[in-house]
């Protein structure tokens, strides 16, 4: 079979900014897990949902959601993953944790806060891409609105997957069907979204559609309900293709300002 990672994928709704709640529930969709999952992905926000009002928050939860998470990643031997809100420093960031069983985190701000909700106006953008190397692969962890901006996300650094944590709503969510599949496509690497489901407090309503999708664009798994959706992506296949489609070769060299 080859070098393998097994992949947990948790769609479900979100309590509106309750914390406790959220993580109860994600602790509770973890139990059903089958062992061997190497990965758990949660969605943007999972413990309050898209809130333009962190401050509304106890200012340590944070902290809390990062210790619930290494107690998860220990107890599931599993590394979790998924963004919060987070006050440090005097300022509030979106920012995602990429946790693994042994205790050891890394983390990536949002570079681009969505400006059509304020998101700039409440949270500080980040200004460094993350890889983790993790289990044989390297993972690209993104967020949401990051999506949309290709040149962010352009394979310079030979990444193995590409992972975006998102609260995308249903009026646009034909353009994260599409744009998952074209990050996949043009940077020979394994593309993997994950959505919320519901409706939050602001009545924008979302349906999920979390995916994973191979170099090619072939869509490997795919949900619109209320689940923990199982993906397993091989080393050993992407390798292949991309010694038979050498595309990565022929990337225009540039630098970001």
């Amino acid at each position: 079979m080859g070098q393998q990672l097994s992949i947990a994928i948790i769609q479900t709704s979100l309590t509106w900014q309750d914390p406790e709640e959220n993580r109860a529930r994600f602790s509770e969709k973890m139990r059903t897990i089958e062992k061997g999952a190497d990965l758990i992905v949660l969605p943007e926000m999972f413990t309050t949902g898209f809130t333009m009002t962190p401050e509304a928050i106890d200012e340590d939860e944070g902290i809390k959601t990062l210790q619930w998470m290494k107690f998860e990643a220990q107890t599931t031997k599993a590394a979790v993953v998924g963004s919060i809100p987070f006050y440090e420093n005097g300022r509030y960031t979106n920012r995602l944790f990429f946790v693994e069983p042994n205790g050891n985190y890394q983390y990536y701000d949002k570079r681009h806060t969505f400006t059509l909700a304020g998101e700039h106006l409440m949270y500080a953008s980040g200004k460094e891409l993350l890889t983790v190397e993790y289990k044989g692969f390297k993972i690209c962890p993104l967020i949401c609105y990051d999506l949309r901006f290709p040149v962010w996300s352009r394979n310079t650094q030979d990444y193995d997957l590409l992972l975006y944590v998102a609260n995308w709503p249903k009026p646009r969510v034909a353009a994260w069907d599409a744009l998952l599949k074209a990050r996949a496509i043009e940077n020979m690497a394994y593309c993997i979204g994950v959505n919320r489901i519901g409706t939050d407090d602001n009545d924008h309503e979302y349906v999920g559609h979390s995916a994973c999708y191979d170099a090619l664009g072939t869509q490997l798994a795919f949900s619109n309900k209320d689940e923990v959706l199982l993906a397993v992506i091989n080393k050993e296949n992407l390798i292949s293709c991309r010694a038979k489609l050498p595309f990565l070769e022929d990337r225009d060299p540039f630098t970001l300002q």
